[in-house]
């Protein structure tokens, strides 16, 4: 069997890549649960201010001001001066296949037996590191199960 730590080994460069792979997941992670919560504020409060971002993420408003920024800077975003945040076509439309990558996924874990609070905030997670494949895996496991998604 391949060493993988033998940097010479053929397993090496595979394992580099799922490592690269789980950086730009944590890194785009981020984004994601901006848009999701920046889209429910929106659809439950009809706004979403930064302080109410930053409080629903547990993060200083210092930090919600930073990451907002960076929604705009990528087009993600925009910003109306004493109304909040705003997603863009693009950030709504990351946001819809968060939120369905999210109900995928906790439908997947309860259809295993995780109970429902469990399986919501192991699906927080879960939901930015599931590859396309193993998600439609998921799918395909309720569809045959006849689980409601």
């Amino acid at each position: 069997m391949p060493d993988p730590d033998d940097p010479a080994s053929p397993a090496a460069p595979a394992e580099a890549a799922r490592h690269a792979s789980a950086r730009s997941a944590r890194a785009s992670a981020l984004t994601e649960d901006y848009v999701e919560i920046i889209a429910d504020l929106l659809e439950r409060e009809g706004e979403a201010r930064p302080t109410d971002i930053a409080r629903r993420l547990g993060v200083a408003h210092a930090t919600a001001i930073k990451t907002i920024a960076r929604l705009k800077r990528d087009g993600l975003a925009h910003a109306r001066p004493y109304r909040g945040v705003f997603l863009t076509e693009a950030g709504l439309a990351m946001a819809r296949r968060v939120k369905a990558r999210h109900q995928t996924v906790a439908a997947f874990l309860v259809a295993l037996g995780v109970p429902e609070e469990v399986a919501e905030a192991d699906a927080e997670g879960i939901e930015h590191h599931v590859s396309d494949e193993t998600l439609a895996a998921f799918e395909r496991f309720l569809t045959v199960k006849g689980r409601p998604r």
